[in-house]
């Protein structure tokens, strides 16, 4: 079975170097742009089953990529919500002292004020994907830098969500022989 977790295009957060993920922000013209010229040179994977997690940004993502195939949404793949720290750059929180616990503390483990950790975003993750796993057809998903990062810190073991971050666009595919992840291909390809 094969598992292909896809990030979602460009949106103002990314471009501006927002911290966001439970803010609905749509692709930017520039981020639909690009993946019509992903779309156009490189292979995106095939699969008996597709979804998203329904947040904007990613359905919009699918569409240009996957066009009008049926898809069912996953909530539990939406992104990490920050909080306190939604839609504020670097600069406007850097002295804020909620942010620096946060920021230089265990920000697995550490719960934004008023949103999420990123350990509780991977479990309600892996808990949305436990079913699809478990079903043993191959699946696509257009979902969220963080999700794809977490989830496969855990899969594989090893690193954090930020070794495995990719750009908009792309994303990984984890091949699973009796439930269990044996390898890691980043996708698209040529």
């Amino acid at each position: 079975m094969k598992l292909t977790m896809i990030r979602h295009g460009i949106t103002e957060g990314n471009k501006n170097g927002l911290y966001y993920g439970g803010t609905d922000l749509p692709l930017l013209e520039e981020g639909k742009k690009a993946l019509e010229e992903l779309k156009g040179e490189l292979h995106y994977p095939v699969a008996k089953h597709y979804y998203t997690s329904g947040m904007l940004r990613a359905e919009q993502s699918f569409k240009i990529i996957y066009g009008d195939i049926p898809h069912g949404i996953l909530p539990g793949l939406r992104e990490i919500d920050l909080g306190d720290f939604e839609m504020r750059t670097y600069e406007q929180l850097k002295d804020d002292p909620d942010f620096i616990a946060w920021i230089t503390g265990d920000n697995e483990a550490n719960i934004c004020p008023n949103g999420e950790s990123g350990d509780g975003v991977t479990q309600r993750a892996l808990a949305e994907l436990e079913p699809i796993i478990a079903a043993g057809e191959d699946a696509v998903i257009i979902t969220h830098s963080g999700v794809i990062g977490g989830v496969l810190r855990r899969l594989f073991k090893k690193g954090t969500r930020y070794d495995y971050r990719v750009d908009p666009g792309y994303g990984f595919t984890v091949e699973f022989v009796n439930g269990e992840p044996v390898s890691l291909e980043k996708v698209p390809s040529r």
